[in-house]
């Protein structure tokens, strides 16, 4: 369901200027640079929804540099609002596409980078837009150091099968893959809103860790 356009999205926005990347390609090259403390770790999340994954990743870390992208400004709003009330720090946020990823040149930047409920895209013809295809595995895999992780959440059990035999055939290692994530008794979970809603529902919430 598409989400209606906030109020006064653009003044929300620009009161949040502060943590809001204005152009993610002016650090193509250094990543870090984007905080005041570049030597911590970074994180990456593609797609952070309302930002409730991050605001509480990132007060539960806070000695780890997160960058989260969402390209819907209606829902980006939120996200942004959510964290700059937490008082954070060590958030900050792209109000855009992750496509632009792609174009970067720094290397082995990230320790982690977390994909969380995205677009199944469940035609086959739309399979490479699926931020576990192989073309999107390639970007990844520069941003994260050796041995950097990609933690995976979804309810889709056919992008999350897709997504196993992709990481497979790219020659990556899995660990901790779950077909019920909250019946196992995994600790550490944070919650999307997503996964709040489907979890309600009664839905199975698949899960993996993927090492580069």
């Amino acid at each position: 369901m598409r989400m209606r356009r906030k109020k006064h999205r653009e003044d929300r926005l620009e009161n949040c200027s502060d943590i809001i990347i204005g152009n993610i390609m002016d650090y193509a090259d250094d990543l870090g640079a984007v905080f005041e403390e570049p030597q911590k770790p970074l994180c990456l999340e593609i797609g952070c929804g309302k930002g409730t994954f991050i605001t509480e990743t990132a007060k539960k870390y806070p000695d780890v540099n997160f960058i989260a992208f969402e390209k819907n400004l209606d829902v980006a709003v939120l996200a942004v609002e959510r964290a700059k009330a937490a008082g954070l720090s060590n958030v900050k946020f792209v109000t855009g596409n992750a496509d632009y990823l792609k174009d970067f040149t720094c290397s082995s930047a990230c320790e982690r980078i977390y994909i969380n409920f995205c677009d199944p895209w469940a035609k086959v013809r739309y399979a490479k837009r699926r931020l576990t295809h192989a073309n999107y595995l390639t970007v990844w895999q520069k941003l994260l150091k050796e041995g950097g992780e990609l933690h995976f959440k979804t309810d889709n059990r056919d992008l999350f099968e897709f997504s196993l035999n992709s990481f497979s055939d790219f020659g990556l290692r899995l660990k901790n893959i779950s077909l019920n994530l909250h019946a196992s008794g995994w600790e550490g979970n944070i919650m999307t809103e997503y996964e709040t809603m489907f979890a309600a529902e009664g839905k199975p919430i698949y899960r993996c860790e993927v090492v580069f």
